[in-house]
């Protein structure tokens, strides 16, 4: 497709490739190599390119047709910096970083960078060709953010910020993978998530206020590293899902907000324009715009071999204002549906996942069917419900029976993940093990319980960093987790309790292969039982193998007998055993329809 009718597309909204035409790219042209930038600015009266190889001086771009500008130069390094200097229609001159750029000047810098993102030589044929969506496989993701998992704390630059120099420095790319890499595979996830890597100006936003749509962070390293740490996850069969932000975007005025002096990514009207957050939605009634960020998702896809995306914030592109009760969003409608088609069918063994907090139906259905076109939903319902149910009194929990049991009326009107993610962890929400009721061997005795349940719920699974070895502090991006608190015996046991049940979630295929059909689970009754004890059974998709979880919510031991449970069972894992810093009370001979319980505690059994 020659360039004219990639901007075509592009300007009508058909465009998933415009970063190969806008942007920075090495070409040959006039018998030279060089670097040829275009950029799209319709409201411009100039526009100039200034950088580090011109002192910042600027060179005029050659106006084209549909508000296109572009230029090429000669002998422009690898890595070197530049703007594009706008004259508006006003008469002002703006310098902006470059929408399209691969990559970006380290913050406080905010200057676009040269770079070649076409020679990194990926090593991960394998699992490329293996990857799939992973309905009947098991999924258990580890969400993490980059800049705050762990730390440097003893080689600490010069240039360092007073926050590193207190705190330790960022990892690189490349540093990760060597620590996280083994970290991850001993800890018995299967995938990891990352939050925003686009580029973005303050730490504090954790990447969810962006300024580069097809830039990965200069925080932690070139766009090479970001490859590398992917293809070495993907090695090691470590699956990689990216958080994006197709909402909105910062009004730091180097980036995209009145681009040119006009309103080129937002809407021309101020009530459309600017969020609760004072960030700037972007406005899809603009064709241009609906091809830039499907090109940008299309982008990570493509270039990182990204298997997931995770679309923050959906119910705000489903709702106006994210008000269930407010008119439907059309735009932002047609831009999922519109998006998430193309993409299933680009590429159909990619995970797409919705952050959705409303009650919209049919976001995991084909557009072609009526729906958005996700793979996945946050089932935040189920969070919400567990941790409110978790955090009452257990007496209170004889009367709120319901609450836990809600999240299985509606499970099956949408494909769930369920997430215990970092928005539980911070703004004085208490961590997850500090949510629990009771005192410091009751929380940990209840996160044991939740961990289980959550392992034998059906769904997949989602925990943010910390939650694995009960982190108390809340999380804070510039500080590592408190990993100090593998030395105490509480907390070295939880985490081993964690990576048991990880273990278990793997190898059963009772609780993978058929968390999506409802003839798979059923709830067990439990005769003569307090109200705060719960049991359910799930089946293979052979029915050769299932699994029973029973629960005790209560303060008193109890003796449950359930006539569901016929035949000989064993038990998997008690989370009040000794081992996890339990009371003892395990059943350890075969079981036959009845089950021991300690106070707040649970386990898993098995057949088959």
């Amino acid at each position: 497709m020659n360039i004219e009718q990639q901007i075509r597309e592009f300007l009508t909204g058909q465009s998933a490739k415009a970063y190969q035409v806008f942007g920075s790219h090495p070409v040959h042209k006039y018998g030279q190599d060089g670097i040829e930038f275009r950029v799209y600015a319709p409201n411009a009266v100039n526009m100039q390119l200034v950088g580090d190889f011109n002192d910042w001086n600027g060179w005029n771009m050659e106006h084209q047709t549909h508000g296109i500008w572009t230029i090429f130069c000669k002998d422009i390094p690898q890595g070197a910096l530049y703007k594009y200097r706008t004259t508006t229609q006003e008469g002002r001159v703006i310098d902006r970083a470059d929408p399209f750029a691969f990559y970006s000047e380290l913050r406080p810098g905010n200057a676009s960078a040269v770079f070649d993102v076409d020679h990194y030589h990926w090593n991960d044929e394998n699992w490329m060709a293996q990857r799939n969506k992973n309905y009947t496989r098991p999924m258990s993701i580890y969400e993490l953010h980059a800049g705050s998992w762990r730390r440097d704390t003893e080689h600490i630059p010069a240039n360092a910020t007073p926050e590193e120099q207190e705190n330790g420095r960022m990892l690189t790319y490349r540093e990760l993978a060597d620590q996280l890499i083994p970290y991850v595979k001993e800890q018995g996830f299967s995938h990891i998530e990352l939050m925003p890597l686009t580029e973005y100006p303050f730490d504090g936003s954790w990447g969810y206020q962006a300024t580069g749509y097809f830039s990965a962070t200069s925080r932690y390293g070139d766009p090479y590293g970001l490859m590398e740490l992917i293809d070495r996850c993907h090695q090691a069969h470590i699956g990689v899902i990216l958080d994006v932000v197709p909402l909105h975007f910062v009004t730091d005025f180097f980036g995209l907000h009145q681009f040119d002096g006009g309103f080129v990514y937002e809407s021309q009207y101020e009530n459309l324009r600017y969020t609760e957050w004072g960030t700037v939605l972007f406005d899809y009634t603009k064709p241009h715009v609906l091809s830039f960020m499907k090109s940008s998702l299309d982008f990570w896809i493509n270039y990182y071999h990204i298997d997931g995306l995770r679309f923050d914030a959906v119910s705000q592109l489903i709702f106006k204002n994210g008000d269930p009760n407010a008119p439907l969003n059309d735009p932002g409608i047609w831009f999922l549906k519109n998006t998430n088609f193309y993409l299933q069918q680009t590429y159909p063994n990619v995970m797409l996942m919705a952050e959705d907090s409303s009650n919209y139906i049919k976001v995991t259905a084909p557009p072609q069917y009526g729906g958005l076109g996700f793979d996945y939903k946050w089932d935040l319902g189920w969070m919400n419900d567990t941790l409110q149910y978790l955090s009452m009194h257990p007496n209170d929990r004889n009367y709120s029976r319901h609450t836990l049991m809600f999240s299985m009326a509606y499970f099956y009107n949408d494909i769930f993940i369920l997430p215990l993610s970092h928005d539980e962890v911070v703004h004085g929400k208490h961590t997850i093990i500090d949510k629990m009721w009771g005192n410091y061997e009751q929380k940990f005795s209840q996160a044991r319980l939740l961990y289980l349940y959550m392992c034998a719920h059906p769904g997949k699974v989602l925990n943010f960093m910390g939650n694995e070895i009960a982190e108390f502090r809340e999380w804070d991006e510039n500080k590592q987790l408190g990993w100090n608190l593998m030395e105490y015996p509480m907390h070295d046991s939880f985490n081993r309790y964690c990576r048991h049940l990880h273990k278990i979630g793997l190898e059963y295929r009772a609780l993978y292969d058929t968390e999506y059909d409802p003839r798979a689970f059923r709830w067990l009754d439990t005769p003569g039982a307090p109200a705060t004890v719960f049991a359910f059974v799930r089946r293979s998709a052979d029915e050769q193998q299932a699994i029973a979880c029973v629960m005790n919510f209560g303060l008193q031991p109890v003796t449950v007998s359930i006539p569901g449970l016929s035949g000989e069972w064993r038990e998997l894992v008690n989370t009040d055993n000794t081992s996890y810093s339990g009371s003892g009370v395990i059943n350890s001979d075969s079981i036959h329809g009845q089950v021991r319980l300690a106070p707040l505690s649970g386990c898993l059994l098995c057949r088959g």
